[in-house]
C-alpha cells in the first residue's frame, strides 16, 4: 500500500489481534472482538472454539462484518495513499503521525475562511485515531458550525469538500443537538434561497467523490433527514435521489450500497418521496440487487424494506407487478435469509396479491412456484403476523384452485390446506 521509505503509523484498533496487520476485512465474533476475516477463519478452521483475545468459549462460530470499522480503515488508507502519491510526498517523520490536541486546535482555527487542505487532513487524521479524539473535536466551541459553513464553499473543489464531509461524518455520533445540525444544513432550502447550499456540496461529493467520501455524504444526508419537512427538502433537491440510486447498483462497493439504501429508507417515508423514487426507476434497481447472488443479508433486508415501502403506493405496486423479475426475486428471499427479510418479503407479496388483488402479481407468484414457498414458510417457525399473511395469500389462490394447481407442478400439492 505504501512505499518502504515511508513511515506510516496505523491506529492500533485497525490492526488484527492475531496477525497485527491492518485489517482488510474486519469481522466481529460473538465476544465483540474484531479480527481480520482471513486470520480468524484460519483460527477456527484449525479446530479452535475460543476467542483468541479473550479465550472465552464461543457459543457460535459465526462472525459479523464490522462495516463501521471497515469504513474508517478505508478512509485512513485513502488518506495515506494520497500522501504517498502526491508530488510533495517525502520520508515521513514522527511529526507526520497523529496530530496532538494543540496541533488540532491550531488546525481548527486555521481551517476557517480558506480552502487549504492541510488543516482538514490533520483534523480527519486526528478524528480517525480514537473515539476520545472525536469527543475532543465536538467539544471545541464552534467546530461543527465551521464544518457546516465550509460545506457552502463549493469553489474549494471536490477534494476540499470530501475532507469536510469526512470530518463531519466522523463526529456525527458525537453531536448531541442533531436538530440544530438539521436546521443549519437545510436553512437555505427552508428559506427558498437559490444560492449554493449544503445539499449542493453533498450532491457534488456523491457525483465526483471517492467511495469513502460518498459513504460519508450519504451518512450525513441520513442524519439530517429527521422529519417530514427535511425529508421533503432533501428529495426536492434536483438530481439527489437519482444520484443515490446510482450508488446502489450491483457493481458498486457493498458498503456504499448498504449506506445508500439506509439513506433512501430514511428519506422516502413521505408518500411524495416514494412516488418520486418509483418514477426514477427504483423498482428495477431493487430487483437487480435481489437477483445478485452474493449480496449480504443486510443489503437484502434493506432492499426488501424499500420494496415493502414502495408497495404502499399505487405507483409502486404497478411497477412491482410490471417489472418481469421483481415478484420472483422477492419470492426467492422469502425463506433462508433472515426473519427480517421474510417479514418484508411476505408483507410486499401480501400487499400486491391480497390487499390490492393485482392479477399480474398473483400470476407471477404461481409461475415462480410461490405456493410451495408459502406453504413451507407456514410450516416453519415464522412469526404470527407472517403466518397470518401467508394464510390470507393462500385464500386468494383457493378461489381458483384448479387453475392454480394446473400451474403448480410439485410433489407437495397433497398438503394444500384447501
Amino acid at each position: 500500500m505504501v512505499r518502504d521509505d515511508l513511515y506510516i503509523t496505523a491506529p492500533s484498533f485497525f490492526r488484527c489481534p492475531i496477525s497485527l496487520d491492518v485489517m482488510k476485512s474486519p469481522v466481529s465474533l460473538c465476544t465483540g472482538v474484531t479480527y481480520d476475516r482471513t486470520s480468524i477463519q484460519r483460527w477456527l478452521d484449525n479446530g479452535n472454539n475460543t476467542c483468541p483475545a479473550t479465550m472465552q468459549v464461543l457459543y457460535t462460530k459465526d462472525f459479523i462484518p464490522n462495516s463501521n470499522l471497515q469504513r474508517l480503515i478505508q478512509i485512513w488508507s485513502d488518506s495515506v495513499q494520497q500522501r504517498v502519491d502526491s508530488p510533495e510526498s517525502r520520508a515521513v517523520t514522527e511529526s507526520d503521525s497523529v496530530p496532538s490536541r494543540d496541533q488540532v486546535l491550531i488546525a481548527v482555527a486555521d481551517v476557517e475562511g480558506n480552502s487549504r487542505l492541510d488543516p482538514l487532513v490533520k483534523i480527519v487524521r486526528f478524528a480517525l485515531d480514537s473515539d476520545e479524539n472525536r469527543d475532543f473535536l465536538v467539544k471545541i466551541v464552534g467546530f461543527v458550525a465551521r464544518l457546516v459553513g465550509l460545506l457552502l464553499n463549493v469553489d474549494g473543489g471536490v477534494e476540499f469538500l470530501e475532507l469536510v464531509v469526512k470530518a463531519l461524518d466522523l463526529v456525527l455520533e458525537k453531536i448531541e443537538d442533531h436538530e440544530w445540525l438539521n436546521n443549519s444544513m437545510l436553512k437555505k432550502q427552508r428559506e427558498g434561497e437559490s444560492r449554493c447550499d449544503c445539499l449542493d456540496s453533498l450532491l457534488l461529493v456523491l457525483q465526483e467523490g471517492g467511495s469513502d467520501s460518498r459513504i460519508a455524504s450519504v451518512r450525513v444526508l441520513k442524519s439530517i433527514a429527521m422529519d417530514a419537512e427535511s425529508k421533503q427538502l432533501i428529495a426536492e433537491k434536483e438530481g439527489l435521489l437519482s444520484e443515490l440510486l446510482k450508488l446502489i447498483t450491483p457493481e458498486k462497493d457493498p458498503l456504499l450500497i448498504e449506506n445508500g439504501l439506509s439513506c433512501l429508507i430514511a428519506i422516502t417515508t413521505p408518500k411524495q418521496n416514494k412516488v418520486k423514487l418509483v418514477n426514477l426507476g427504483a423498482i428495477r434497481t431493487f430487483s437487480k440487487l435481489l437477483l445478485e447472488p452474493n449480496m449480504s443479508v443486510s443489503i437484502v433486508e434493506k432492499v426488501l424494506k424499500l420494496l415493502e415501502t414502495m408497495s404502499s403506493r399505487k405507483e409502486g405496486r404497478v411497477e412491482i407487478c410490471e417489472e418481469p423479475e421483481c415478484v420472483a426475486a422477492i419470492l426467492n428471499k422469502v425463506i433462508k435469509i433472515s426473519n427480517v427479510a421474510t417479514e418484508h418479503a411476505v408483507t410486499t407479496l401480501w400487499s400486491v396479491c391480497y390487499l390490492f388483488r393485482d392479477q399480474k402479481a398473483q400470476e407471477a407468484v404461481i409461475k415462480a412456484n410461490g405456493l410451495t414457498k408459502i406453504l413451507l414458510l407456514m410450516q416453519s417457525n415464522c412469526s404470527p403476523s407472517v403466518r397470518k399473511m401467508c394464510s390470507e395469500l393462500l385464500k386468494i389462490f383457493r378461489v381458483n384452485s384448479k387453475s392454480c394447481l394446473s400451474c403448480y407442478d410439485t410433489k407437495t400439492t397433497h398438503i394444500m390446506p384447501f
